[in-house]
């Protein structure tokens, strides 16, 4: 079996175990394990309503770096008070007993329902049975047993060739629903075998975050487990990295950003529901951060979501919601284009081959470009349609 995902750079190891916190016999723990110390990053949610294991993997990071990164699905153990603190530090535990390590180098994501209590003799047997076993070619079931509403597992990988030892990048996620700028409901560990200290971890993780998971919408919802890791254990060999000066930091950061972009568009094709997506890029606005706001309040509207489900080029939704986003724009300079085909200049109707526009809107992907104006800034985010299908999956709790 491939190593692939997060386990495909040299010195990871991942595996997959079912624990029963699901229930009904899915793979529900995973755990990803690095042969030698990594140095590590994170992004976490911004919801004032975190979880219990993004709390404790912020203050395992306050010493940056990591031996075992530990994932369960099936229960986010969110909002569930002193009890879930105690389930997710067990689980650290155990997962450290495991690898030969201290508590504090494992690194926890957890995703499921939201308020329900965490079976704790369940998702600790699982830390350790997963972390124990972990092995080259286990990635495949790591990703698997992240998984929840999603139908498939998400994996990437990019090798880096540096002219002299080469490394890779790897990554792993889960994600179909309440994806929202900033993340989504999604877990992501994106691993490496480049050396690299952990502030240029970062410094590359956040950037990758812009044009990947900060970039996509499916519902506009924002979860309470959001986390993305990046870890670096060295073993490819190669020089460490330890500036974004360093003339490896360029190659390093544009891996981890493909992998990123990938990881994320992956979660978007598997939205809940969802029966095509859209590309939306806002050009022409005053700066980048500008454009974000219009395209990211495109991606978000219901009513544009609503169109794309139909197929219907209803640019008028498209000029509403630039002009609500809080982008500084004159309406009079907009222009509005699917597929190429400008249905709109002016801010008013424009002639278009109605014919190529609905064959356009048939395809799987939809692309909605806006220009604003004359300015330097632009955007892309991406998003999908909304269905009676994402209703159905989210009207109960189980």
């Amino acid at each position: 079996m491939t190593a692939v995902g997060a386990a495909a750079p040299r010195g990871w190891l991942a595996q997959g175990v079912a624990a029963g916190i699901k229930g009904d016999g899915r793979l529900d723990v995973a755990a990803f394990v690095t042969e030698s110390p990594a140095a590590a990053a994170a992004v976490f949610t911004t919801n004032l309503v975190r979880a219990a294991p993004v709390s404790i993997s912020e203050a395992h990071l306050s010493d940056p770096s990591a031996r075992a990164v530990v994932v369960s699905s099936g229960n986010a153990n969110a909002a569930t008070g002193a009890g879930g603190v105690e389930v997710a530090r067990a689980m650290c535990d155990a997962a450290a007993a495991a690898v030969g390590c201290d508590p504090s180098d494992v690194l926890i994501a957890q995703t499921g329902l939201i308020g329900v209590p965490l079976d704790r003799d369940a998702a600790v047997a699982g830390a350790a049975a997963a972390a124990s076993t972990a092995t080259r070619e286990g990635g495949t079931s790591a990703a698997a047993a992240m998984l929840t509403t999603d139908t498939t597992a998400k994996t990437a990988e990019e090798h880096v060739d540096d002219g002299g030892v080469g490394y890779t990048v790897g990554g792993t996620a889960k994600g179909a629903a309440m994806l929202a700028p900033s993340m989504a409901t999604m877990l992501a560990v994106v691993t490496t075998d480049a050396s690299a200290t952990a502030p240029v971890l970062e410094a590359a993780l956040l950037a990758a975050m812009q044009t990947s998971f900060h970039a996509i919408v499916v519902d506009g919802s924002r979860s309470t487990n959001d986390t993305v890791f990046l870890l670096a254990n060295g073993a490819s060999g190669g020089a460490t990295i330890d500036s974004p000066a360093h003339p490896g930091y360029t190659p390093l950061a544009a891996a981890v950003e493909s992998v990123c972009c990938s990881l994320a568009r992956q979660m978007i094709d598997d939205a809940e529901g969802a029966t095509r997506r859209m590309r939306v890029t806002v050009s022409g606005a005053r700066d980048d951060a500008d454009a974000r706001k219009g395209a990211r309040a495109v991606v978000t509207s219901l009513l544009v979501k609503c169109s794309l489900a139909g197929a219907d080029p209803y640019w008028g939704r498209v000029l509403s919601e630039l002009g609500a986003s809080g982008m500084a724009f004159d309406p009079a300079d907009a222009s509005i284009a699917y597929g190429g085909h400008v249905v709109c200049a002016g801010g008013t109707a424009s002639t278009h081959d109605t014919s190529a526009v609905a064959a356009h809107m048939a395809g799987a992907e939809v692309e909605i470009g806006a220009v604003v104006g004359a300015g330097p800034g632009t955007a892309t985010m991406w998003g999908c349609d909304l269905t009676h299908a994402y209703v159905d999956e989210n009207m109960g709790t189980s």
